[in-house]
């Protein structure tokens, strides 16, 4: 089997941090023997927008991206192409293949061997420090490559690669127990909805948190027993209470991007009850009482996205249907309006960019 692969290509370019998107035709393309071992070249069908590719366009995160930057982290296409003296290539040319945030880790250091791969000091992050899917083609790594599931449409797929993975492993390292009730605020989001259904996956009791009309009938709609809206709700905690028989929540899962989304979680969840954080939002910090953090026995701890085997498990779970992306399909030259979208609240679900000539 052999490709032929063209010497330009379109893709979707951020010259330095906060420059405005530059859509160009003639990037240059890697040819195979320009390749490096374990590299792949791969040509895409589709790739997801997440909000951490804003970020990294803004270059409002304490780390900064590389600049110039293709962005982009969910991508699904095919490998047209392997690096000479590849060994023990776990994938081969034609394979369908997801491209994901951590583009790839050292596999020998203490955090890779304890399955923290995106923990990795040599992590390689696709569209923060290496090139990534708002392109027409990607180099990749095929040790980090996630084989598509047969008969996954790549459009639904994509965004499961980070929203989905990210959810999921922050799920199911919740402590929690079917039948448990877990909060989610930025339900409505692109991580959000995805997180409804993950819990519901495990048989978890939702309380979702977000605001707008949308964004409710999309999460009653995904099986949340509960709705809050946050820009109406005078009291919060006292609400999630209310649902819960006056103890709280068991579990809370942050997804939202701004720190009011952290601050009244200790107060809402159970005694014992785990705060999963998940969201990013830049320079923001976490206020919360120490005092009943000790008292009420609360675990805080932060999710980053997951490894190898929680994005095969994420992959799996949605393509047997049991999970289900809702998105809008695009275009690679809608990218700067749906930045916009994200920065004014109002994209319900996930936005996925056509990446097929």
């Amino acid at each position: 089997m052999s490709f032929t692969i063209p010497r330009t290509q379109k893709a979707a370019v951020v010259s330095t941090a906060g420059a405005k998107i530059e859509i160009k035709t003639d990037h240059p393309v890697k040819t195979q023997a320009e390749l490096a071992p374990g590299e792949c070249l791969v040509k895409l069908e589709c790739t997801g927008v997440c909000h951490t590719d804003l970020h990294a366009a803004l270059g409002d995160w304490p780390v900064a991206a590389n600049t110039p930057l293709i962005g982009g982290h969910e991508g699904v296409g095919i490998i047209v192409a392997i690096g000479n003296n590849t060994s023990h290539c776990p994938v081969k040319l034609g394979d369908r293949v997801g491209i994901k945030w951590l583009a790839d880790s050292c596999l020998n250091c203490e955090h890779c061997r304890k399955g923290r791969e995106q923990n990795c000091p040599e992590a390689k992050l696709s569209g923060f420090t290496v090139d990534g899917t708002f392109a027409q083609y990607v180099v990749s790594y095929v040790n980090h490559v996630t084989p598509i599931p047969e008969g996954f449409d790549s459009n639904a797929a994509a965004s499961i690669l980070c929203a989905g993975v990210t959810t999921y492993r922050a799920i199911k390292y919740s402590n929690t127990a079917a039948g448990d009730w877990i909060v989610l605020p930025g339900a409505g989001g692109g991580l959000g909805h995805l997180a409804v259904q993950y819990a519901r996956t495990r048989g978890l009791r939702v309380i979702a948190i977000d605001t707008g009309a949308a964004k409710k009938k999309l999460c009653l709609s995904l099986g949340a027993e509960a709705w809050i809206d946050f820009k109406e709700s005078k009291d919060i905690v006292k609400e999630i209470k209310a649902h819960t028989g006056g103890e709280g929540a068991h579990a809370a899962v942050v997804t939202a991007t701004s720190g009011a989304g952290y601050q009244q979680a200790v107060s809402y969840l159970r005694a014992g009850g785990t705060l999963m954080a998940v969201g990013l939002p830049g320079t923001a910090t976490f206020d919360s009482s120490i005092f009943f953090t000790v008292f009420k026995s609360i675990n805080i701890h932060g999710s980053y996205v997951g490894n190898r085997q929680d994005a095969v498990e994420a992959l799996d779970i949605a393509a047997r249907g049991d999970v289900k992306c809702h998105f809008e399909l695009k275009e690679l030259g809608d990218l700067a309006s749906t930045y916009e979208g994200m920065q004014n609240g109002t994209v319900a679900g996930r936005v996925v960019l056509n990446m097929k000539d």
